[in-house]
């Protein structure tokens, strides 16, 4: 190679990676990540769940309205993690990663609503006829009423799946009373490009909530 095409080789190369988009989560996860994902998930010693606490945000109550209680942002990685420890035994590592490969790659946002005192299972139901006034019970779909929005930056990342699911809490007679729900939003992980992801939950009651993601620090 010419001395001369030395510098400009460099300089060009220099410009082709800066010009590339950095994807803050590894996606396509690597053989090597599925290994270490598999390997994690089968310690069985609570590994997972001390490393769920970087990916979930927890949150006070408000005083008036429900409990928007944590937000989640599960990437492949964990989500690999997780299923993985659901199997003890008879599960390899090789079939680890057929499982994963024949499954396309999301981050999983997940908001878990509890009902609160002042945002409860029962509303009053108004009064027919002039009898005593009555109570319904809240909709099992009452999540539908929350808005859910993610910002990268001021850019608001529509999400592929838009799902929800109530909350009950049974006793040991079959009574189940409603207590929350958890709202499901699932990303394509070419959606989340850059350093940061925000949620914004603005409920029907009560405040909004922001919460602000690290990807950088998220496998």
């Amino acid at each position: 190679m010419p001395n001369w095409y030395r510098p400009l080789l460099a300089i060009l190369t220099a410009a082709l990676l800066a010009s590339s988009p950095a994807f803050a989560l590894q996606s396509p996860l690597s053989d090597e990540a599925i290994r270490e994902a598999y390997f994690l998930g089968q310690r069985h010693d609570g590994s997972v769940e001390r490393l769920l606490g970087k990916y979930i945000k927890q949150l006070p109550p408000p005083k008036t309205g429900p409990h928007i209680s944590s937000v989640s942002l599960l990437t492949p990685f964990l989500q690999l993690a997780q299923f993985s420890g659901r199997y003890v035994g008879n599960y390899s590592a090789q079939q680890a990663s057929l499982d994963h490969r024949s499954q396309q790659e999301t981050v999983v946002i997940s908001i878990n609503i509890v009902l609160t005192d002042s945002y409860r299972a029962f509303l009053a139901a108004p009064p027919h006829l002039g009898s005593p006034q009555g109570y319904v019970r809240r909709p099992h779909d009452f999540w539908k009423d929350f808005q859910v929005q993610v910002f990268e930056g001021e850019e608001i990342r529509v999400p592929a799946h838009f799902t929800g699911a109530p909350n009950y809490s049974c006793s040991r007679w079959g009574d189940c009373i409603l207590t929350g729900a958890t709202i499901r939003l699932e990303f394509p992980p070419t959606a989340l490009v850059s350093d940061s992801a925000a949620v914004q939950v603005i409920p029907p009651e009560g405040p909004e909530v922001w919460v602000d993601f690290d990807l950088t620090a998220l496998r």
